[in-house]
């Protein structure tokens, strides 16, 4: 028996296997509408046999986009294209799954084919808010710090995105808290140097992403997951957010109804030393489950399919959430349970090509 080929309910959500694509921007929109190039890229590793299929980070207001071409959720208009992806991942056997973003004072940048750069009004750019008065990198614009009182609005988009997720048809929802932006900034002390109630402590620092979490699990419904994606470190030297803090963080999510967190790494720091490799991140993944018993995502550098067989069957994760490599290849999971000896079905229009 395959560990990573086992099913997985949470709620009423069951996972064909333990193999996820994780959330990816292709900054291919217009407006923030879904096109026929998600219904491609997100439907082809559905019929490659990914247990979840989640579209990209997808922003909860115009502000809150990466770039201007990211995928959106902000408005009605929104429901309808990406309710035609959900359904398709659905009809392939995956659990469709939504990441919902806010990219705070790492918005209004270009496309990272065209140079990454922060944008200026004249090249299509707006305005950027966080937690302080504090830019991301040099060359990048100084963020309005945003009010206590204007934090209820952003608590309200987030709600207002996972009614419109769920009536486009997807089955889990993920908060983006992670890699730098707008929750993650909260987080963080390097970016995060309020002094109100949002601000200094651990519990102040964790306040907004606790209100987005109360109230989304508040409207989103007992039967379907809530996941949430961290960085488990800063990878800063001093001051930082760091794993310690995020095991603590898990444990007070697990009580407000999250049923798994996503752990990645890094986003703060412009030039943070990290010690890319292999798996690199699996270890944050397993200390939070071994500490808090809350189901864990390990993510990066994740290739070979004995490489997540030994991250699931040694309890290290309960998912592996896969990016690059289903770049390479959308069938990844058809290759993998063949290379672990399982016969995995193969979808009956490319059956023909299965031995």
């Amino acid at each position: 028996m395959s560990a990573l080929f086992s099913p997985l309910t949470q709620r009423g959500a069951t996972l064909r296997n333990r193999v996820v694509v994780s959330p990816m921007c292709q900054y291919s929109c217009e407006d923030g509408l879904a096109t026929d190039w998600h219904v491609v890229h997100l439907g082809s590793r559905a019929v490659g046999g990914a247990a979840v299929v989640m579209a990209e980070a997808t922003a909860v207001e115009a502000r809150g986009r990466i770039s201007p071409q990211d995928l959106g959720i902000w408005g009605d208009a929104h429901v309808a294209p990406l309710a035609r992806v959900a359904a398709f991942l659905r009809a392939q056997g995956a659990v469709p799954a939504v990441q919902l973003a806010h990219a705070g004072r790492k918005a209004s940048t270009s496309r990272p084919w065209e140079g990454d750069h922060a944008l200026t009004p004249a090249q299509g750019g707006w305005p950027v808010v966080g937690p302080s008065p504090l830019p991301f990198a040099a060359g990048h614009p100084v963020p309005a710090a945003l009010e206590a009182g204007e934090l209820t609005g952003i608590v309200q988009a987030f709600v207002a995105a996972a009614r419109r997720a769920l009536a486009a048809g997807f089955e889990i929802v993920e908060l983006h808290s992670a890699h730098g932006y707008l929750l993650h900034q909260f987080l963080s002390p390097l970016s995060n140097q309020r002094t109100d109630r949002y601000g200094g402590t651990f519990e102040n620092r964790i306040r907004l992403l606790t209100e987005v979490v109360a109230a989304v699990r508040a409207v989103w419904p007992e039967r379907l997951p809530l996941w949430v994606r961290v960085s488990a470190t800063d990878w800063a030297e001093a001051g930082g957010w760091d794993l310690p803090q995020t095991v603590a963080l898990a444990r007070i999510l697990q009580g407000l109804g999250v049923d798994l967190l996503d752990c990645s790494s890094g986003g703060t720091l412009p030039k943070a030393k990290i010690p890319w490799g292999p798996g690199f991140q699996v270890p944050f993944a397993e200390a939070v489950r071994k500490e808090t018993g809350l189901a864990t995502g390990a993510v990066g550098f994740i290739t070979d399919p004995r490489q997540a067989e030994e991250i699931v069957a040694g309890g290290r994760a309960d998912v592996v959430l896969l990016a690059r490599q289903f770049l390479r290849d959308p069938y990844w999971p058809l290759h993998a349970a063949k290379t672990l000896g399982v016969d995995l079905p193969w979808p009956v229009q490319y059956r023909r090509a299965k031995d």
